[in-house]
């Protein structure tokens, strides 16, 4: 199945950061913990130029903690700063504040030397791609609902500058996927984690993709959420026992694969599983 989602706000909203690059100092790309590659935009790279950037791994409560920390050092190795937050609950919050600050700190030198004392508040681009938290995680940094939230993608639709107390000024910006996935898998990883519109996805192929990562990675969580005595290699059978166990049967007792499908994901989704991560660093 091939995965694309491109509507025409987005390809504004592309525009819009173009232009608006010269009044940023620093660029804030926000991912999801638990596809942290998958759910970068290799579209920023272009949009952005060399500004300094952070990058976030929202949702760390969310992700498996071995897998977030495998991250944090790989994105290091890089040279990139990378912080797990939550923004739900105000985790790294201090933390963000902190590393723009220090992002700008030779910029703010420069001013000290040029004889201006006191220098603006940073002014920082926050990117990332639908459904990543970006709303949520702006009105945590606010202390306010500023930003429009929900859980769905595509909820921002315009951008908006929100300051966060003396030291930060934020530029939000409406979620920006990118207009093909070259990589199919990559479709998959945004689908299973909501980033794209679920009108527009076949639920029983993003239900099989799920299952296989989860008997390959964190077979014990498959067996213990559906009960089963093992799991089977047959993935008909594994979505027989799945549909089976919570009653998704229709008349002569076939299994409903549709409704069955739609519980697996809404289980991932609301870590019913426990912490989940779809991707690891040089993973094939």
């Amino acid at each position: 199945m091939t995965i694309q989602w491109f509507p025409g706000h987005m390809a504004k909203a592309r525009r819009q950061v173009q232009e608006k690059l010269k009044l940023i100092d620093v660029v804030i790309e926000l991912t999801d913990a638990r596809i942290p590659q998958s759910s970068r935009n290799p579209m920023v790279d272009e949009m952005v130029n060399n500004k300094p950037r952070l990058l976030l791994l929202n949702k760390s409560d969310m992700a498996d903690d071995k897998v977030t920390s495998q991250w944090i050092k790989y994105y290091a190795e890089q040279g990139i700063q990378a912080l797990p937050v939550n923004a739900l609950k105000d985790k790294g919050k201090q933390e963000i504040i902190q590393a723009c600050q220090e992002l700008m700190k030779e910029k703010h030198e420069k001013l000290r030397a040029k004889g201006i004392i006191k220098p603006r508040a940073v002014r920082a681009l926050i990117l990332g791609i639908p459904n990543v938290g970006k709303s949520t995680l702006i009105n945590r940094l606010a202390s306010k609902n500023i930003a429009k939230t929900g859980d769905k993608p595509g909820v921002t639709k315009a951008q908006q500058w929100i300051k966060v107390g003396k030291q930060l000024e934020l530029l939000d910006t409406p979620g920006i996927l990118w207009p093909k996935f070259e990589d199919e898998l990559v479709g998959y990883k945004l689908a299973v984690t909501g980033a794209i519109k679920d009108e527009l996805l076949d639920f029983q192929d993003i239900s099989v993709f799920t299952l296989r990562y989860l008997a390959n990675y964190y077979p014990d969580k498959l067996i213990e959420r559906y009960k089963l005595d093992e799991i089977p290699e047959d993935i008909v059978k594994l979505f027989d026992d799945i549909g089976t166990k919570r009653g998704c049967l229709m008349s002569g007792g076939l299994v409903d694969y549709d409704k069955t499908a739609e519980i697996i994901l809404r289980d991932v989704r609301s870590n019913k599983l426990g912490h989940l991560s779809f991707e690891r660093p040089n993973e094939k």
